[in-house]
């Protein structure tokens, strides 16, 4: 098939490549003219594992291509994927300005049958305001789909092409047709392709992102109560993750959720029950405690300090919200050097991949390392707030050796307690005693 993919972000860039990886030929549309540059010269903008070698295979093999004119772009496409950003407003609510300008432009210029495709992450009932932003200026038949993308950031390759499900909303048979013939290359192995309606696929998204921040949630206020109780919430997730209606998945505590997904997602969904006069309290409560849990460490560390940061430095490994991306957005980590900053500590920062994206926000107002243990040089404690798996089994002795103190703090839970008792650590995790 032919297909255009309108916007070349995260969601874009990585379904374009994937669709072009089983035989499609396909163009990517982007309106950031040296973004495009880069692209057709063969420079992958985004880290995602194994996304490069598809990318440049595919470039290669002339399926995959880049244009700056969406008029180009969807000639000879039989399919157009729109999947472009939907940020929030202030209000939470998703802004769609980009989405139906697009539509709008693909009314006056689309000149036989079309399947349009919403692709980004979007609220219940845009693809009524697609359809109808398209219908203004088409002179042709054309048909709006809701295909939501689950693609977890680290594993976005693997995600698209062995999907555990494909979720489509469609009214159209023609359509439903077009939509199956595309997805039955990934679903070889039995996993379904599932038809619905347009806003019950809208929903399923938000649904099934809200539902895995909740999850996460809950497990860190377990985690927080555990603190209270003298209880050890590794055993309690082990335990409760055992039972299969419960799962062992996404039941990790920590320093709270970031990315851009979920909390873009929980935000907008409360927003849509809002518009309908349903009180989502839920999701209130898991905003609020999320909010709370990004720094909840900084006060474990002004108590061991006596309350006073001025003139400590600290190393903090880990600047990405999750580890295998680059992405930086509503990062944990970036949460708990501002309140260091404000407390008037110093910092220094390592990350295997997004640091580049955080020196676009702090600049330098911290330091930043080549290395995970050029980092800890003459540091008064180590903050981890990422896990990547580098940091899961370092040199303790070369650690020990760096550091001014003995001293970790650790957001992810990474290194188990016996292991840092016996190395004389002063060590403070999430939900489990401290060892001293």
């Amino acid at each position: 098939m032919n297909i255009a993919v309108v916007g070349t972000g995260y969601v874009g860039l990585v379904t374009g490549t994937c669709l072009a990886e089983t035989g499609n030929t396909v163009i990517c549309v982007d309106i950031n003219e040296e973004k495009v540059k880069k692209m057709k010269e063969g420079v992958v903008p985004i880290y995602e594992p194994h996304l490069d070698v598809l990318f440049h295979r595919n470039i290669k093999a002339g399926r995959l291509s880049f244009t700056t004119s969406l008029v180009d772009a969807i000639e000879k496409a039989s399919i157009i994927f729109l999947a472009l950003p939907t940020p929030p407003g202030e209000d939470g609510s998703a802004d769609l300005s980009y989405i139906l300008g697009v539509a709008n432009d693909l009314g006056k210029i689309i000149k036989d049958y079309k399947v349009i495709v919403d692709k980004s992450t979007v609220p219940v009932g845009t693809a009524d305001k697609v359809r109808e932003a398209v219908a203004k200026h088409a002179k042709v038949a054309f048909d709006v789909v809701s295909n939501p993308e689950f693609l977890r950031e680290g594993f976005a390759v693997d995600d698209f092409l062995k999907p555990d499900r494909v979720v489509i909303g469609a009214s159209s048979e023609k359509a439903r047709k077009t939509m199956e013939e595309l997805y039955k290359p990934y679903v070889r192995q039995g996993n379904p392709i599932i038809f619905m309606d347009e806003k019950s696929a809208e929903l399923t998204k938000y649904a099934a992102n809200a539902f895995l921040a909740t999850k996460i949630t809950f497990m860190n206020e377990i985690a927080n109560l555990c603190e209270k109780l003298g209880a050890d919430v590794d055993m309690v997730r082990i335990g409760i993750g055992s039972d299969d209606r419960i799962g062992k998945r996404f039941l990790f505590p920590g320093i709270g959720y970031g990315g851009s997904c979920f909390p873009k997602d929980v935000q907008a969904l409360a927003k849509s029950a809002t518009e309908v006069n349903y009180d989502f309290s839920i999701l209130s409560s898991v905003m609020e405690v999320n909010e709370k849990q990004k720094t909840i460490i900084i006060p474990k560390i002004k108590n061991y300090f006596s309350n006073n940061l001025k003139g400590k430095h600290f190393t903090v490994w880990g600047l990405a919200f999750k580890p295998d991306t680059d992405d930086i957005r509503e990062a944990p980590a970036l949460y708990v050097i501002e309140e260091l900053l404000a407390a008037g500590a110093t910092v220094t920062a390592y990350d295997p991949e997004a640091m580049e994206n955080v020196k676009k926000v702090f600049g330098d107002k911290i330091k930043f390392a080549a290395d995970q243990y050029e980092a800890l040089n003459n540091a008064d404690a180590l903050i981890i707030a990422t896990e990547w798996s580098l940091f899961r089994t370092p040199d303790f002795d070369k650690v020990s050796s760096l550091l001014k103190h003995k001293v970790v703090f650790d957001g992810r839970n990474l290194y188990s307690l016996e292991q840092m008792k016996k190395l004389n650590y002063y060590y403070c995790s999430i939900g489990r005693e401290v060892v001293k």
